[in-house]
């Protein structure tokens, strides 16, 4: 540190209400806890917590994320091969079979697996339906239209080079819920063989018909190849591994390579770019040998697929229990103590993670929710929902013009990007910006050539986003709105439960002693940051995050009365706040409509009114737990090192397959991020400070933190009540310039 900057004036800050402060000398520090302030970001929990400082993520290893799976079983990368023979077939008395299975065929590798299966085979097993799969349909649909819909499968068998329209056809009612109907569409695909189309009909039928002959004649041709429901259903479940790259870019180029649509993918959450994460995916009607196949190709070194197993359904967005971290927090220190005493750091994390675990921290909406932009995406959801979609498109399209000059620390990316813009302003050239912008950048690029096909009409250039970058940017208002909620609650009422606090009604059935009743209505869905989905209008229902209540119809939150609220039969833990919508209540104390109206009403907005002509920004709203705690099985490990580059802790990979030769230069990186260059400035930076800490090696501290969080609930906000705000994420020079 320069002595200029150590002879800086101290910067005091509010962390916790207004009389608690907490002084940080570090201007880095100050600009993080600033812009948490901006973003509702202000208070703690245990105030007599000892505040540390340090730097996370300053490598990817630094930060390790494994998925906890719903039996609560941590995910880890195992098996990166797939053997057919190898599989965990069952045996009708339950025992592991050794049958080494069907074996490769020696045509295309796209191909199914021969296996001995005869036409009269075929016949046989597709005369009628298992008792399981009637009990199934009859669930979803009736015994009536069953009865039917068996009729017309015995249609199709009696006559199968019958054109589809002299085959019968069913109608019958059909369920409002989408994800129900998309279950009922599937097992028919899978009962049926895909011998029987089903649609909805625009007075909200279900339509059963024969399937086009010319498909039927093409699946009977493949009779002998091994069925998708001889593996075990349609959907292929893998474990991916990645680093350095967010989970929907690594989704969208293992689509590229399988020539699939990235819808074709699910997945149960998504994980830090900045990071080196394991998860669970699925694919629909991909066979496990190509997805295999893939970790030999050498663009693939940024992620590892494995662990390959066929189900009949895909996972959902909330298809976990929560995610474990492992975090290398480097350089720590201790506010006001000695640095170099690792008793005394360990002493004070242990308690830290302690109140974590007991006290808890308040819940909020983590940095990463807001984006990395100088324009950040509340702001756009601001201008979104108030109908300026001019000045969203021109956010969006926002740059530092710093960034172009000659010997920024940029990357090239990042300079690329400021180009295509500038290209776009100055010239209104759709073809030329797009020559110049790289393709990691979808919003900026749909916006281009929005406009310079039609320059006017911002609105339309919006809808040109995916929907799911289209709803982050509102969804980033409601967490800001979140967030000074969750605060002021904290300010006015601390841990005590009041009345007139909400409660989720699911959650707490046991405990209802009032006359409220709840009319049941369709399932909702979770979004991939593990939060509710905020639907449209017409689709009047909320929900809530917790992973509990996913399989309930809806949610619904009613206020604590008086008696509720002083029977201890209620913790802080148990209420929740919601996300401004149109199909929520607010809190009926001090925490309620008064001041999300005082608070909105800043931005031009009204809570009470979130419904607009165009469905995907018509917000419904949610409900999210105003605290939160890890699980009991946390670990503190703190060390000493003098070496900057010192890796800690192995990834899944490295367990499988041992440090890569140049992995302990690579991963220094200073921020290097995949199919990104630094620039020559940042390179001679680099190879400055590696040639200085050669000579000069101070002994410096380093904690690894092993704790389980909840789905939706923010590791970083975690780590801030522990600092009090004195951890730094690491940024790299060269990312900057937006």
């Amino acid at each position: 540190m320069s002595e200029a900057m150590e002879e800086r004036p101290t910067k005091r800050l509010k962390i916790s209400g207004d009389e608690v402060l907490s002084t940080f000398s570090d201007p880095a520090v100050i600009a993080v806890i600033e812009r948490e302030q901006k973003l509702g970001i202000s208070a703690c929990v245990t105030e007599q917590l000892t505040p540390v400082t340090g730097v996370v993520k300053q490598r990817y290893t630094d930060f390790l994320v494994n998925e906890v799976t719903p039996d609560g079983n941590v995910l880890h990368l195992q098996k990166t091969t797939y053997d057919r023979a190898g599989q965990n077939t069952k045996t009708q008395n339950g025992t592991a079979s050794n049958d080494p299975g069907p074996k490769a065929s020696n045509g295309d590798e796209n191909e199914a697996t021969p296996t001995e299966t005869t036409d009269s085979d075929d016949t046989s097993t597709q005369s009628a339906i298992s008792a399981e799969d009637r009990k199934k349909l009859v669930g979803y649909l009736g015994e009536t239209a069953v009865g039917e819909i068996l009729a017309l499968f015995a249609s199709i068998k009696e006559h199968p080079k019958k054109r589809s329209r002299d085959h019968p056809i069913v109608n019958t009612p059909f369920t409002s819920d989408r994800m129900v109907r998309t279950e009922i569409h599937q097992a028919i695909r899978n009962i049926f063989h895909s011998r029987i189309d089903s649609s909805t009909n625009k007075d909200g039928l279900l339509v059963l018909s024969a399937a086009n002959p010319n498909f039927r004649n093409n699946h009977q041709s493949r009779v002998g190849k091994l069925s998708w429901i001889e593996r075990g259903g349609e959907h292929c479940h893998f474990t991916l591994y990645k680093e350095m790259k967010d989970t929907m870019e690594s989704l969208s180029f293992l689509a590229y390579l399988l020539k699939k649509n990235a819808r074709d993918f699910q997945i149960a959450g998504t994980k830090d770019r900045r990071a080196a994460t394991v998860q669970r995916v699925s694919v629909w009607r991909v066979e496990a040998e190509r997805l295999a196949a893939l970790n030999k190709n050498p663009t693939m070194r940024n992620a590892t697929l494995g662990d390959f197993e066929y189900h009949p359904s895909g996972l959902q967005l909330g298809d976990l229990s929560g995610n474990e971290f492992t975090i290398t927090v480097r350089d720590v220190q201790l506010v006001g103590g000695k640095t170099d005493d690792v008793s005394r750091v360990q002493a004070a994390l242990e308690a830290s993670l302690s109140s974590l675990q007991t006290n808890g921290f308040l819940n909020y909406y983590g940095l990463q929710r807001f984006g990395t932009f100088a324009i950040s995406s509340d702001v756009l959801g601001l201008q979104i929902l108030k109908g300026d979609f001019e000045a969203a498109c021109n956010s969006i399209l926002d740059y530092n013009a710093a960034s172009l000059a000659d010997g920024a620390d940029v990357g090239r990316d990042d300079r690329d990007r400021a180009r295509a813009i500038k290209i776009f302003r100055d010239t209104n050239s759709m073809r030329d910006a797009m020559d110049v912008m790289p393709k990691r950048w979808s919003a900026e690029s749909s916006i281009i050539r929005a406009l310079g096909r039609n320059p006017n009409d911002h609105l339309g250039a919006l809808m040109t986003l995916q929907r799911n970058m289209r709803q982050m940017y509102v969804h980033a208002y409601q967490s800001l709105i979140w967030n000074k909620a969750a605060t002021n609650r904290w300010k006015v009422y601390g841990n005590k439960v009041m009345e007139g606090d909400l409660v989720l009604v699911t959650e707490h059935k046991d405990k209802d002693t009032s006359s409220t009743s709840i009319a049941d209505g369709p399932s909702e869905g979770i979004d991939p940051e593990g939060e509710v989905i905020i639907h449209p209008a017409g689709d009047d229902r909320a929900r809530s995050q917790h992973p509990a209540n996913k399989n309930d119809a809806f949610e619904r939150a009613r206020p604590l009365t008086a008696t509720e609220a002083s029977s201890g039969a209620y913790s802080i833990f148990d209420i929740v706040l919601p996300l401004p919508g149109f199909d929520i209540i607010y809190p009926e104390n001090a925490s309620g409509g008064e001041f999300y109206k005082q608070v909105m009403g800043e931005d031009g907005l009204d809570p009470y009114d979130m419904r607009r002509s165009q469905k995907d920004f018509s917000l419904s709203g949610s409900y999210r737990k105003v605290m939160a705690r890890i699980a009991k099985s946390y670990t503190v490990d703190v060390r000493t090192y003098t070496d900057d580059n010192e890796q800690f802790v192995d990834t899944d990979r490295e367990k499988l397959f041992g440090r890569r030769e140049d992995g302990r230069k690579k991963n220094v990186e200073a921020g290097e991020e995949a199919g990104q260059q630094e620039s020559d400035t940042q390179q001679n930076a680099q190879s400055a400070e590696i040639s200085e800490d050669k000579e000069v090696k101070r002994m410096k501290t380093a904690a690894i933190l092993k704790l389980q969080l909840g789905t939706s609930q923010y590791a970083t906000m975690a780590l801030r009540e522990i600092s009090r705000g004195g951890l730094v994420e690491y940024k790299p020079g060269f990312s900057g310039g937006r």
